[in-house]
């Protein structure tokens, strides 16, 4: 397949289960956010894929960061964009090779990760039912040309961001709200009194949050 990942089945087993995909920070790994895949609801399918760029000792990236930039010089935009579509193909893999509603799939995103799920969500949004977009912001340019006219009346989006985040400031993460408004997303963001990371009130809401929707 297309991603090295991690499977967790789902407990309560369907004709057809949806799916939680989830995707890791710069510097991660699988291995991260899946460790609490345990604690996410038990009909769900939940896999974790490790990106394609390594960067050694158990490292992996999305796409290049040069952290010395500003906003505009931050990414790597065409190793950004080949992941945007890896992860659409990978999508595309886990419904033909598992027993995945194609019509109830998540994408879960912490910093890189939560970049590229808007980036993928946003490019195909056929593809993805719900967002949930943390310590991440959405960066137009990785989205695909002319994503403003796709039809989003399906897609819900939960965000959060830490207000002490000194990896990626609050301030790009605030900029999503008004611009998913004005797409007709519907969007929920909070935020927490945390750095960069995933507090145990967010992981609550982002959790009660996919219950209820």
């Amino acid at each position: 397949m297309k991603l090295h990942h991690l499977i967790r089945e789902p407990k309560i087993k369907l004709d057809k289960n949806p799916l939680l995909l989830l995707l890791h920070g710069y510097g991660s790994n699988e291995q991260d956010l899946f460790s609490f895949a345990s604690e996410l609801p038990e009909e769900y399918y939940v896999v974790s894929a490790r990106a394609p760029y390594n960067m050694q000792y158990e490292s992996y990236a999305w796409y290049a960061i040069d952290f010395d930039a500003d906003e505009k010089k931050f990414s790597d935009l065409n190793q950004a964009r080949t992941s945007r579509d890896l992860i659409a193909e990978f999508i595309d893999e886990l419904v033909a090779n598992y027993p995945i509603d194609a019509n109830d799939i998540t994408l879960i995103g912490f910093s890189q990760g939560c970049i590229l799920s808007y980036a993928v969500g946003l490019s195909y949004p056929e593809k993805v039912k719900r967002i949930v977009a943390m310590s991440g912001y959405f960066n137009t340019e990785i989205a695909k040309d002319g994503f403003e006219k796709n039809d989003f009346s399906q897609l819900k989006i939960f965000a959060s961001h830490g207000t002490v985040d000194q990896v990626v400031p609050v301030d790009w993460a605030r900029k999503a709200k008004p611009m998913l408004d004005s797409l007709g997303i519907e969007n929920v963001y909070k935020e927490y009194p945390i750095g960069h990371g995933i507090s145990p009130s967010n992981f609550f809401d982002f959790k009660k949050w996919l219950e209820n929707i």
